[in-house]
């Protein structure tokens, strides 16, 4: 274990974990490369983590599960990422729902906990069916055109289309948002049901093995205790803690690239140097450029996640709301910027196919696309300096 890797760990509970999981992610660097290539999706890791009980890492302690922190999950993702950043936001996405879920109960609890058994027991996988092409991200106020329809014996029945559906192979749960009357509502539809199918859209440049393809819902009938949240505004569109799972999983991405610009420094020697360009001075500033730049990032992701576990529960913690956008945001230009960087340091070798580098140039490109997005989030750090001036009266 790196320095890097150990700085962050607090304890022997999470020492151990993180072990776990780190023995798991150096494993799967190969299959996240073959899933690359071929735009496939890596089952054998899905299979690896569930038997490593990791879906059930945020599912409250009294329905099993381990609960662990916000500051623990960001650990962990940024872990994963580095071997596979594919299937790390895919299962940030579930354990994040999970999270989500505690954090707001939101449904009945009866529900949700037979949902957490299921996690528990079997290892199930859960995400949100939110995003449809016509109507664009819900994190810019899109409503969803799926429509639910209330059937004379109490049923439900459910049509659309729902867009990047992380996951999509493995879900056992797909939690779709849908128009019912004036309100929107949100229904837990298991896999097996009728009508549910999955089409192969996903043909993307990056985050390939997510295999985040279109779910689609054709006269789907679910029972009436389907329905799990009805209201004007849904609640996961307001901010959320757990989104921090994004930004950790870019910066695996950024300290993936930078080992490999490490291994590619120290072994390349070109005829022209009497030593690896790893010695050489202008590798040596990228390097510690690098360096610099993963460590103020990394620093302020764990620094307001484990702010946000000693604020859980207070009214104090909503302080914390444009911060843990903010983090999103700078973790990003972070992340890129070290890849491009390690891309530097690697030159053209890293436009290989066969080299992993430019899979991580791919891949951290797709952050820009994930919530929140960096424009909403300068607007709302812009508002609070603007109330700031309002409100302070200086000498």
């Amino acid at each position: 274990m790196s320095g890097l890797e150990r700085m962050f760990i607090r304890t022997p509970e999470q020492e151990e974990r993180f072990s776990l999981i780190g023995e798991l992610a150096d494993t799967f660097i190969e299959g996240a490369q073959a899933a690359d290539e071929s735009n496939s999706f890596a089952y054998p890791h899905i299979d690896a983590l569930r038997k490593a009980g990791f879906p059930a890492y945020t599912v409250p302690s009294e329905w099993g599960g381990l609960d662990i922190s916000l500051y623990e999950f960001v650990l962990l993702q940024e872990r994963l990422a580095q071997g596979d950043a594919a299937i790390a936001l895919g299962m940030g996405w579930h354990l994040g729902v999970i999270f989500d879920l505690n954090e707001k109960r939101p449904w009945n609890d009866e529900v949700y906990a037979a949902l957490c058994r299921d996690v528990v027991e079997r290892g199930a996988l859960v995400n949100r069916a939110a995003t449809e092409a016509d109507s664009g991200s819900p994190a810019r106020g899109g409503k969803p055109r799926t429509t639910a329809e209330r059937l004379p014996d109490g049923a439900y029945r459910l049509n659309g289309r729902k867009t990047f559906t992380t996951l999509s192979p493995v879900l056992d749960y797909f939690i779709v948002t849908a128009v019912l009357d004036d309100s929107e509502t949100e229904f837990l539809v298991p896999r097996e049901t009728a009508g549910l199918s999955i089409d192969p859209t996903w043909r993307m440049v990056g985050m390939r093995g997510t295999a985040s393809h279109d779910l689609v819902l054709e006269d789907v009938t679910v029972p009436e205790d389907a329905l799990v949240y009805t209201a004007k505004k849904a609640y996961h569109q307001s901010p959320s803690p757990y989104l921090l799972h994004i930004p950790a999983c870019y910066l695996g991405i950024a300290l993936a690239a930078r080992k490999e610009a490490l291994k590619f420094a120290k072994a390349y020697q070109p005829n022209s140097l009497p030593h690896a360009i790893l010695y050489a001075p202008n590798v040596e500033q990228q390097l510690g450029q690098i360096d610099l730049e993963l460590s103020v990032s990394r620093h302020y992701l764990y620094a307001i996640a484990a702010r946000w576990d000693e604020l859980r529960g207070r009214p104090e913690a909503s302080t914390l709301i444009p911060e843990l956008a903010a983090v999103k945001a700078f973790a990003l230009q972070t992340a890129q910027s070290v890849v491009d960087k390690a891309m530097r340091i690697v030159g053209a070798h890293g436009l290989a196919q066969s080299h992993p580098l430019q899979r991580l140039y791919r891949d951290v490109r797709f952050g820009l696309h994930n919530p929140p997005m960096e424009d909403l989030v300068i607007v709302q750090l812009g508002k609070r300096a603007v109330r700031e001036a309002e409100e302070t009266e200086w000498r």
